[in-house]
């Protein structure tokens, strides 16, 4: 009998009594197999059982979707139909039938379930059924339904519309709609909508994001920023009216609510909110509210502030900005950048993120940003708002300059010109700086994170502005309109003065100064960095806290009080950063000195200012606003870098014996002397043997002594010979580079740098020389720019010219002038552009702020720049560049030259040595410092030159004398003159004294001083 069930799974049973291993090996794993086919069988009865549980329920939703598609159909535009509808969900065909139904009927058909008892009923459904249209635009924009589907969501979230259908109630039914889809991404989907559908249906799409932005609708403005203006060159794809609609509803006074909204925005969405705002507010600003204007340019700040500099620059320009970073303490000489600004330079503080490549549209809509007319539209528009408007306009531009560093001298340039900048200055100044004071100014400075801007925007950023602003227009300002000393300059009677009195800007200095020396005191991170603007975007991108150092001193570095008004430093007095520091000085020195061989030992690579200012605070202080510190405090400073430089020296030159011993021929000591010192070690000893005339040796001597100084100012004066055609005098025999092309032969050039070295070498021992540089030409040992103002001393007539310019009330056209120069080189002219194509550009009422500048930065630096370099290279090799920054031009030449004081007699006689018989009793020396008294000034200085060929006596006084005043016993013969280093015979007449010494010191002949 068959069995009715298959025996396969019954259990089989060995009942043989005895079994190997290896059969037990084989029943073990014939079990294990059917267990795991057993498994298998179970797998495949689950699945099929699940799928056709699952068949089922797809059998059953289409017919129930079926039934419902029928039911729908019977009642499409009843509360039915649109149930149906929310049930169905996302059905193409569904919801095309219902709109064009709708479309096909009217907007009554629309709302006509809702002025039923059932209202709230068709209020739940028709917001989602919103939804449900949206999501099919932005699935499928190019269907035919997306048309009418557009004008359905129009209708809904249009408060005239439902209001016009159901009564007084309307508005908030539409209130109701749009709170339900902002909380379902309604504006992440009406953005893919816009982005998808063709250029006609735009306009619908955006008249519904335009119909959400009025004052009920305050929770879409976030979401409307950042996904619909956020569109890439989202005006092109609007429709001309639509753009109207947009731009009209653009609820500009509520942007105030987006300041701290934009951390999850990327910096390209940043980029094109810019750009799109541009498209669509100026247009706007003659009839925009206080409020609303302000608002929109708080944005714009907190949008620029957050963005990494040079984010709106063309990809190709954006190399530079490293570069740019790692020499920001160098002079550029790029005439495309004809203004340094304050802002100008300032770099983030670490790489930024990588910017995108702009469309050359949204690059052109960026560049409005910064053209004269729109700069000057919001100037004239601000003007009748109140304070804080102007306020929030001045930290926009501000706020520009850090963006945009290239265009900063476009920026100031367009206010000083177009603007006002004179108006302009006098506001800030009266009516947001002059109240201030450094401890509020500090305080905002070192906050770490943003706070409601309130005394923020009352004082940080219009004190930076105006000090930008105001060595802006120091570039151009010649001497008679700062001091204001003439009546009419340029032809012009009312011509525009310094808009800063000198007591204004007294008071402006002292403010500077004290910010300046709290930030150098002040607290840095580990990175040195804060977000003084306290925007939301990266840390330490808008300034670091040496930007800002640079930032608050860089007016008076560049041109103004004290250097313009050296003469009068009462500011000083009063000012609590200069006495708090004068209690400080001299203890300090030693100090400053163990920073500088901190910072010098061991480091191969230049340190620039910014980290000097960070690892030395006060050695920062010495090098950035060295004018808080007493002149005479900053030479002692000055020689004790010296001297510890050259105490290590010595100790090299007695370990190994270095000493340069050269000959020099008496009458070819420039010659000689360049051929033996130009690649010698000047730091070292020097040995100087004269050969006089008959070739026979004179006497030798180690540098510091008479010999030595006898050949330093003999070469001197050589070298610094007009009629050797390196050097040229002005007006004022002060000596500049000849700017010729003959200067900047090879040859020559290496004479510069002989003559740097030599100028180091005075420098380095104390020696004082007779010579007058131009400040111009200081300047560049400074790294400083030269301004207008230095023009007058090179050329008078070239000055004078550019001054009737400036102030010129007609139309500049009319002169005929261009961007181009006309220069004469050995009797031949060429032209020389200024900037590229220069010849064929006007200079116009515009741009002739930038022609000024760019005639005087040629004259002054780059027809120098070769030689000035050449020079500087030399002179560096002697004396530290950081050493000499801590004095301005005129300073500087008191260091080369001494001072222009009265000789005192006192000092002098209290610091001379005596040799022979002589001491400070002996009769002759008594009778000598008698006449001595008796001189006047001028024969005193008379006296100091015959004696040291320099008729200035020492800053530090006659101790720091390069060699020491030495009398010396000559001997009884009084027919003779004094000579050889004050050797004075023993004269028994005070008379016959007098009359030997005085015949002496106006022979116009020196002392042997061998």
């Amino acid at each position: 009998m068959l069995p009715l069930f298959g025996d396969e799974n019954r259990r089989k049973i060995n009942l043989g009594g005895s079994s190997s291993v290896s059969t037990l090996s084989a029943i073990t794993d014939q079990a294990k197999a059917r267990r795991i086919e057993r498994t298998e069988q179970k797998r495949k009865n689950d699945s099929a059982i699940r799928i056709q549980a699952w068949w089922r329920a797809v059998s059953a939703i289409r017919a129930a979707k079926a039934d419902m598609r029928r039911t729908f159909e019977s009642d499409i535009e009843g509360l039915t139909g649109l149930r149906c509808i929310v049930l169905i969900g996302m059905d193409q065909e569904v919801l095309g039938k219902w709109s064009q139904t709708i479309i096909a009927k009217g907007e009554g058909s629309l709302f006509s379930p809702a002025l039923g008892p059932h209202r709230q009923s068709w209020l739940v459904l028709i917001r989602q059924i919103y939804l449900l249209l949206l999501r099919s635009i932005a699935a499928s924009p190019k269907s035919p339904n997306a048309v009418a589907h557009l004008k359905i969501m129009n209708m809904l979230v249009s408060t005239d519309v439902v209001t016009r259908n159901i009564g007084a109630q309307g508005r908030d039914v539409a209130t109701d709609i749009l709170v339900y889809v902002l909380k379902r991404g309604f504006y992440p989907l009406l953005s893919e909508a816009i982005r998808s559908i063709t250029a006609h249906d735009r306009g619908e799409i955006v008249d519904i994001a335009a119909s959400f932005t009025n004052d009920a609708y305050a929770e879409s403005l976030a979401a409307l920023v950042s996904k619909i203006l956020t569109i890439p060159l989202l005006p092109n794809r609007l429709p001309l009216p639509s753009l109207t609609q947009l731009s009209s509803h653009l609820p500009l006074a509520s942007f105030a609510l987006l300041a701290f909204s934009l951390d999850n925005i990327t910096i390209t969405d940043k980029i094109h909110l810019v750009a799109n705002l541009m498209a669509f507010t100026p247009p706007r600003y003659a009839v925009l509210p206080a409020a609303a204007l302000t608002s929109y340019l708080n944005l714009l700040t907190c949008l620029f502030d957050s963005l990494p500099p040079e984010a709106f620059e063309e990809s190709s320009k954006r190399s530079a900005s490293a570069a740019a970073a790692a020499s920001a303490d160098a002079d550029s000489d790029d005439e495309s950048r004809p203004v340094v600004s304050v802002v100008s330079s300032f770099t983030a503080a670490s790489p930024p993120a990588a910017l995108p490549t702009l469309d050359a549209r949204t690059l052109k809509r960026l560049a409005t940003l910064v053209t004269p007319t729109h700069l000057t539209s919001l100037l004239t528009v601000t003007q009748k708002h109140p304070d804080a408007t102007r306020r929030a306009l001045f930290c926009m531009f501000l706020a520009l300059e850090g963006i945009w560093p290239g265009k900063t001298s476009t920026i100031l340039g367009a206010i000083v010109v177009g603007g006002g900048g004179t108006s302009v200055i006098k506001e800030l100044w009266r009516g947001s700086v002059r109240r201030a004071n450094a401890t509020s100014i500090l305080r905002e400075f070192q906050r770490e994170r943003f706070v409601p801007r309130t005394s923020l925007t009352r004082r940080s950023p219009p004190l930076l502005f105006l000090a930008d602003l105001y060595a802006h227009a120091l570039l151009t300002m010649g001497d008679d309109e700062f001091f204001g000393t003439s009546a009419q300059v340029g032809g012009s009677p009312s011509t525009p003065r310094n808009p800063m009195s000198l007591d204004e800007l007294t008071v402006f200095s002292r403010l500077l100064l004290d910010v300046a020396f709290g930030l150098y005191q002040g607290p840095v991170d580990s990175d040195g960095d804060t977000n003084m603007t306290g925007t939301t975007g990266p840390k330490g991108v808008r300034y670091t806290w040496e930007e800002l150092k640079e930032a608050v001193h860089a007016p008076q570095i560049t041109g103004w009080c004290p250097l313009r008004s050296t003469s009068d430093l009462s500011w000083k007095r009063h000012c609590k950063t200069y006495r708090s520091f004068m209690t400080l000085a001299l203890t300090a020195i030693p100090i400053v000195r163990f920073e500088e061989q901190q910072i010098s030992s061991g480091n191969a690579r230049a340190v620039t200012t910014r980290q000097i200012a960070r690892l030395a605070p006060r050695l920062g202080i010495l090098h950035n606003i060295p004018f808080s510190i007493p002149f005479s405090t900053r030479v002692q400073v000055f020689r004790s870098f010296i001297y510890s430089d050259a105490m290590a020296r010595r100790q090299l030159d007695d370990t190994y014996g270095h000493r340069l011993n050269i000959i020099v021929r008496r009458e070819n000591i420039a010659q000689d002397g360049f051929d033996r010192l130009r690649d010698a070690d000047l730091k070292g000893r020097i040995g100087i043997t004269f050969i006089d005339k008959f070739g026979e040796e004179e006497c030798r001597e180690l540098t510091g002594g008479g010999v030595f100084k006898e050949f330093f100012t003999s070469l001197c004066k050589e070298v610094f010979d007009t009629d050797r055609g390196l050097w040229l005098a002005n007006k004022k025999n002060e000596l500049y580079p000849n700017p010729h092309t003959y200067a900047v032969e090879s040859h020559n050039l290496n004479w510069y740098r002989f003559i740097g070295r030599i100028i180091g070498k005075a420098m380095y021992e104390g020696i004082l020389v007779d010579i007058a540089f131009a400040g111009f030409f200081l300047a560049k040992w400074l790294g400083k720019q030269s301004f207008l103002d230095d023009l007058a001393s090179l050329d008078p007539e070239l000055y004078n010219g550019l001054i009737f310019l400036k102030h010129y009330a007609g139309n500049p056209e009319d002169l005929s002038l261009n961007f181009a120069v006309a220069v004469e080189d050995f009797g031949v002219t060429k032209t020389i552009d200024l900037i590229p194509n220069g010849s064929n550009v006007a200079v116009t009422k515009e741009n002739r702020l930038q022609y000024i500048y760019l005639v005087s930065h040629y004259r002054l630096s780059k027809q120098i720049k070769q030689q000035s370099e050449a020079f500087f290279e030399g002179l560096s090799e002697i004396i530290d560049h950081k050493w000499l920054k801590m004095f301005n031009q005129q300073e500087l030449q008191i260091l080369i030259g001494g001072t222009d004081s009265p000789v005192d007699l006192e000092d002098l006689q209290g610091n001379t040595q005596y040799g022979g018989i002589f001491d400070a009793n002996h009769a002759t020396i008594i009778s000598f410092w008698r006449v001595v008294h008796s001189f006047d000034q001028e024969q005193r200085r008379a006296l100091l030159r015959f004696v040291t060929s320099c008729s200035r006596p020492p800053l530090l006084g006659f101790k720091e004398l390069v060699p020491n005043f030495a009398i010396r016993d000559a001997g009884s013969d009084e027919l003779r003159l004094p000579t050889s280093s004050t050797c004075l015979p023993r004269y028994q007449s005070e008379k016959v004294l007098r009359a030997k010494l005085l015949q002496a010191i106006t022979s116009n002949a020196g002392f042997d001083l061998s």
